[in-house]
């Protein structure tokens, strides 16, 4: 009885929703050209990340090689996209990593996919409005900020901020409250906003190639001690000078914190579905405009301004009165209130369209997908999700909460590039009935068979060989648990070097005997696993992308991710653990009890949303 229910409840978990439950509906349509959907994915990234983080990241963490670490997370976004374009391909009609990853890997999986890109989205919602009052505020000579401080001080250190931000609660309620009046609305705003951001951005990056100084590339200690004679209160640490003030180990703790620079192309994909190279090839033209104005802007405001007199909350108008062009402060702060404008409602959308998707589901609480009106708005998902990042801007700190985010998503992604590692090497599984034959056909040989028979097949020989020499040159299912065992066996093998890597590099690179030898042996198991892995048939499905170089290309991205989210703090995965096992209780307290209802009825009933977050 009780190996019964274990056996229940574990299909539960893994449990697939069926592609043909994903119907066209009148609902949650929303029609976008190609052009608005570049628009807004270079308006959903060229926000906070651009006009905030660039210049803590500068000043604290890695000085003029900030360039260096956009051009790690970009290649390390570039890698985890290209493994989305497949993923995404493998369920025609929908277009989330939250259903592709419920059709084809499990009911768990797609839940803890989705968790985290809440995650990403409502702290992503909370740091541009803070941002956006840091902005403002600058402009206003820090009125909001002394107000703030004076009246309504939280004495929490080292939890919570320093004030209660209400002018950023207010900011996200509002937006909240006109994003659920209806987007057709607000599309316009995607178009002129991010037009003019992508004006100023070019304004800054072409003043920055003229005002800027080179030297300001190798500063040196005697450069520090004349700035520190003036800037006593403004100055970040000096580091050891150069291009690379803080070493190769903050170029990497730039480079996951930059990962916050390339999360919002999910605000693509919650859009109409069209054309899947139409969507792919957007997607990389979003994501190469992105780098090269991430890379053009880091560089110049490190040239305009040495690394450790940057402004921390205002790095960009405040670079042109270090270069005498006070006037130009104010063109370039027009361009971040409208940059941060269309990158919170980026961030707001697909967030609320999320949560109404796993609410459809039952994975999350069902009121949450109640919908109003001929326009179908999920006014409840839009004004619960806006309450929640409105408080979290309201009582943290940008610093404190930035690097969550890019947990976030580098878990959303690392599952991503996972699944499409094991996808490709697993028996087509499209139609129940073949799964049901398939089994019928694999499990005949062996009822023939005499014991005697059957003794030598299943010896250890036998088993070792069929991982080098499969027997069959499309994917069964012995060689598709074979690639799912290889594949977490590999990504556990990963994970500790990315932490010894991450933890111990000039050890390992100096020569120490204890952590050298662990990292070669890591790299050796981790190398004959991936050749198993190779060795495996892969499946002959059509697909409109496949990924190249599998399986190196999808392990190339899932070490780049681990590693960089091993350079986060022990406070962020402390809170990244309490926020995932909130998920958890929800999960299995409430989702696991109400999903899956469809499954044991006659006739699943119809969806009433299209293509769900």
């Amino acid at each position: 009885m009780m190996h019964q229910y274990v056996r229940r409840y574990g299909q539960k978990l893994v449990h697939r929703r069926g592609e043909d439950t994903i119907k066209e509906s009148d609902g949650l349509k929303i029609h976008l050209s190609a052009v608005e959907l570049v628009f807004l994915g270079v308006g959903r990234n060229l926000g906070a990340g651009l006009y905030i983080v660039v210049g803590a990241v500068a000043k604290y963490v890695a000085g003029p090689a900030i360039v260096v670490c956009f051009l790690v997370a970009g290649l390390s976004s570039l890698l985890s996209r290209l493994c989305y374009v497949e993923f995404d391909a493998r369920v025609p009609r929908s277009s989330s990593a939250y259903v592709c990853s419920y059709v084809t890997m499990g009911q768990l999986w797609a839940f803890v996919v989705g968790w985290n890109i809440i995650l990403l989205f409502f702290i992503a919602t909370a740091c541009t409005a803070m941002a956006w009052r840091y902005a403002f505020d600058n402009l206003i000579g820090d009125r909001i900020s002394q107000a703030l401080e004076g009246t309504v001080p939280l004495h929490v250190p080292y939890l919570l901020a320093t004030y209660a931000d209400f002018f950023a609660l207010g900011l996200v309620l509002l937006l909240a409250v006109l994003l659920a009046l209806g987007v057709p609305e607000s599309a316009w705003v995607y178009r002129v906003f991010t037009g003019i951001n992508i004006l100023v951005l070019s304004f800054v990056i072409v003043s920055g190639f003229i005002k800027g100084d080179l030297h300001n590339w190798k500063l040196t200690e005697q450069d520090y001690e004349l700035a520190a004679a003036v800037f006593t209160n403004s100055l970040g640490p000096p580091g050891a000078g150069g291009f690379v003030p803080f070493d190769f180990e903050g170029v990497l703790r730039g480079a996951a914190t930059c990962f916050y620079a390339f999360v919002g192309f999910a605000a693509i994909n919650t859009r109409e579905r069209g054309d899947l190279r139409r969507q792919r090839s957007i997607s990389l033209i979003s994501l190469l405009m992105c780098f090269l104005a991430y890379f053009g802007v880091s560089a110049a405001l490190t040239l305009m301004v040495p690394y450790y007199q940057i402004h921390h909350h205002s790095p960009l108008p405040e670079a042109f009165l270090h270069v005498g062009w006070g006037p130009a402060r104010y063109v370039v702060a027009v361009g971040v209130l409208c940059a941060l404008t269309s990158s919170l409602l980026g961030d707001m959308f697909p967030m609320s369209r999320l949560i109404h998707a796993m609410a459809e589901d039952g994975l999350l609480f069902r009121g949450l997908a109640r919908v109003y009106g001929h326009t179908k708005i999920p006014v409840m998902a839009i004004m619960y999700s806006g309450s929640l990042a409105a408080i979290t801007a309201l009582l943290f700190e940008f610093s404190d909460i930035v690097n969550l985010m890019a947990v976030a998503s580098l878990l959303a992604y690392s599952m991503v590039s996972f699944s499409v590692l094991v996808l490709r090497y697993q028996p087509d599984q499209n139609l129940s009935k073949n799964e049901k034959t398939e089994e019928e056909t694999e499990m005949e040989p062996v009822l023939e068979r005499s014991p005697l028979d059957s003794v030598p097949e299943a010896g250890t020989s036998n088993i070792l060989k069929s991982l080098w020499f499969p027997t069959s040159p499309i994917p069964t299912r012995k060689s598709g648990q074979i690639v799912y065992g290889c594949a977490f066996l590999v990504v556990l093998l990963l994970t500790i070097l990315s932490l010894i890597l991450a933890r111990w590099p000039t050890h390992v690179f100096s020569g120490d005997p204890v952590l050298t030898t662990v990292a070669v042996l890591l790299l050796l198991l981790i190398t004959g696993v991936t050749v198993i892995i190779w060795r495996q048939p892969q499946s002959p499905s059509p697909l409109t992308f496949r990924v190249p170089a599998l399986p190196v290309l999808p392990l190339v991205s899932l070490f780049l991710n681990l590693y960089l989210m091993m350079q986060m703090t022990s406070g962020t995965w402390t809170v990244f653990g309490i926020w995932n096992a909130i998920g958890f209780a929800i999960y299995f307290g409430y989702g696991i009890r109400h999903s899956l209802e469809e499954k044991n009825e006659p006739q699943p009933p119809v969806s009433t949303f299209q293509a769900p977050d």
